[in-house]
């Protein structure tokens, strides 16, 4: 049985297979990412969940792909965790550019971009990401991702900047005083989670003109930091999108790439289906 985990800050989804064509469950845990969770906390969901309790001992492979896997030692803590729990796998570990390139590249090389609770862009030869400086996290990076859009939404309402209708459906909606908010902002393990819950708002409101201004503003940050810099250095490599913000904001993307005169070849919310058939297919 193989198991593929698709895990960011907010949440996870894991796809637990027999075969090529039997998917045994499909479910989601809290996010796990190694550079903000700690062995504890990864053991905890992992023991708290039915369905892996029931199925642990007949998963042989496990490929978990995530936000935090950047070094050798976040790495191993995910491999010790995973290893412990399931006794009878091998365990493959890596970053979550590597799931979102097979998801939109399959074997083909190109440029793709990460919108979801995090962002990130990568170049994909064909067989594996390109190292490059880009990913730098939700307090340096994650321009346009949903923790960022949080963040940015948060500082227009404490500081009282949103147009009124707008403040009074935050308030109405959310009930959090300055007090609770930056307790929850300057909690290191929960931040981004909390920051990401806020982009739902900002769905929601996406016919007001003022939120159509700053997430546009993010997406601008996003394809001048991440996506232009890789497009110099590839210049006939398509560029593809991945995850919840780029499918839910999949026309304004479009508009924003082609204000740079590029072309967007495809956006998918969810990378995990693809990636459980890559390797359920390779067996």
């Amino acid at each position: 049985m193989v198991a593929v985990i698709y895990s960011d800050s907010d949440g996870a989804q894991w796809k637990l297979a027999q075969g090529k064509n039997l998917t045994a469950c499909t479910f989601k845990t809290a996010g796990i990412n190694p550079a903000l969770n700690d062995e504890k906390y990864i053991d905890h969901i992992l023991n708290k969940n039915i369905h892996l309790i029931n199925y642990a001992e007949q998963v042989n492979r496990v490929y978990f792909f995530g936000a935090g896997t950047f070094s050798k030692k976040q790495k191993a803590k995910l491999h010790s965790c995973f290893s412990q729990f399931f006794k009878n796998s091998k365990i493959m570990v890596d970053h979550d550019t590597q799931a979102a390139a097979l998801a939109v590249c399959g074997n083909r090389c190109g440029i793709v971009g990460i919108l979801g609770s995090g962002s990130n862009a990568i170049y994909f030869d064909g067989k594996k990401v390109k190292k490059n400086n880009f990913g730098l996290g939700y307090i340096l990076g994650d321009e346009g991702s949903s923790n960022w859009m949080g963040r940015i939404l948060l500082k227009h309402y404490l500081g009282e900047t949103l147009p009124i209708s707008l403040q009074e459906k935050f308030k109405k909606r959310f009930d959090l005083d300055r007090k609770q908010i930056l307790d929850k902002v300057y909690d290191r393990v929960h931040a981004v989670s909390f920051l990401s819950h806020f982009s739902t708002f900002l769905i929601d409101n996406q016919a007001d003109s003022f939120i159509k201004t700053m997430v546009m503003g993010g997406f601008h940050e996003f394809f001048s930091t991440n996506i232009l810099p890789l497009k110099r250095h590839y210049l006939h490599a398509p560029i593809c999108l991945v995850g919840c913000i780029a499918a839910q904001f999949e026309s304004w993307l479009h508009e924003v790439a082609a204000s740079y005169g590029l072309t967007i070849t495809s956006i998918i919310k969810e990378p995990i289906d693809y990636v459980l058939s890559y390797y359920t297919n390779q067996t």
